[in-house]
């Protein structure tokens, strides 16, 4: 018969777990979390106790949890489950067998919290991104070298809608279907929107041209700028997935970044924003268009490859959220989407900063 695992097994199991490399345990080293509480705080009031009650739980450690759901792409349900099971997410969040495990529903509310609230103007989220951003520029990952915009299309469950409920969505209203039951109108996401992805097709090896891939997708748009010293986000915009790339750049535009220069694909090339760059003392690396019926100029072409090179190393911070992190959106509304998405960006951010911080000392 088993023995039952005594307070040193568990010290014993955690220090193999930090031989074997744990990663949650390197962000905790490096993230300072009590910075977050001001933020959270007043983001979050606590509850009027004086009807009794349990306490509530401890605002950063609300947040971790929402750092660990972003992280491994969790549901509620799963997180308060795994919370429990995992020596790792336990040590993380600073939590012993003997403690309360917030439920699902704790996890929900708090979120909706952080959903509802604005500080200083703007929504929680952004707050909360910028209060770690002056934890990297205080530790030395200052946004240099110019800066690298695009944008990348993450999912949300697809709406299943007769032609008049999408016109009158188009046209900002309501559809009458709806409003008259209120429990139908809440799983409806009014925000989210259709648009096409293009898959570039290669050329076939007797040299025959492809059609491209045209790729319907239902969602929303994570918009991000990332410095290109040290490939961290710092700035980002969401909206719907209809919304074009180009027109999000100035509001992506990092003033504070130390060089000049802003690269991006073909889908920020207009002359409008050519014109807001130049007017801003910034430098355009964006990708020149190929002339309407005629082939592309050779300098031009050998000029985009070089942008290119550059302009790559966005694709690593969609590439990260959309693999290991598996970013879908399983919320209804642009404000919901908006605090998941700005958590992916946040959960890439630490995650960016354990990797130029290397390997911890021995």
């Amino acid at each position: 018969m088993a023995r039952a695992p005594g307070l040193f097994d568990v010290d014993a199991r955690l220090r193999e777990l930090s031989a074997k490399g744990d990663d949650l345990e390197r962000v905790n080293a490096l993230v300072d979390f009590e910075a977050f509480r001001p933020e959270l705080e007043q983001a979050v009031p606590r509850a009027d106790r004086a009807k009794g009650g349990r306490p509530p739980y401890d605002h950063v450690l609300m947040f971790r949890i929402l750092i660990l759901q972003a992280s491994h792409a969790l549901s509620d349900e799963r997180t308060e489950y795994l919370v429990k099971d995992r020596l790792s997410f336990m040590r993380f969040l600073g939590l012993s067998l003997a403690d309360r495990v917030p439920d699902a529903n704790s996890i929900w509310n708090f979120r909706e919290a952080l959903t509802r609230a604005v500080i200083g103007g703007v929504p929680a989220i952004e707050a909360l991104f910028r209060r770690f951003e002056a934890q990297l520029s205080a530790a030395g990952y200052i946004a240099m070298g110019g800066q690298i915009v695009d944008a990348t299309v993450v999912a949300a469950p697809k709406q299943r809608n007769t032609e008049d409920e999408k016109r009158a969505l188009k046209e900002g209203r309501i559809p009458e279907a709806w409003a008259a039951k209120p429990a139908k109108l809440a799983q409806k996401d009014r925000d989210a929107r259709w648009t096409v992805k293009y898959t570039k097709a290669r050329p076939s090896a007797d040299g025959a041209k492809r059609v491209d891939i045209a790729i319907p997708t239902f969602g929303y748009k994570n918009h991000v700028g990332i410095d290109r010293r040290h490939g961290l986000i710092r700035t980002w915009i969401t909206t719907d997935a209809a919304r074009h790339d180009g027109a999000q750049l100035p509001s992506l535009l990092d003033r504070a970044n130390t060089g000049s220069g802003v690269w991006a694909d073909t889908a920020y090339r207009s002359a409008k924003n050519e014109a807001h760059l130049e007017a801003g003392g910034f430098k355009s690396r964006i990708h020149r268009k190929k002339p309407q019926g005629k082939p592309m100029p050779k300098h031009v072409s050998r000029a985009n490859a070089a942008k290119s090179e550059v302009r790559a190393h966005v694709e690593h911070v969609f590439a990260r959220q959309k693999g290991p992190m598996a970013l879908v959106i399983r919320t209804i509304g642009l404000a919901r989407a908006k605090v998941k998405i700005g958590l992916a960006n946040l959960v890439y951010n630490m995650r960016r900063m354990v990797w130029l911080a290397g390997p911890a000392p021995a």
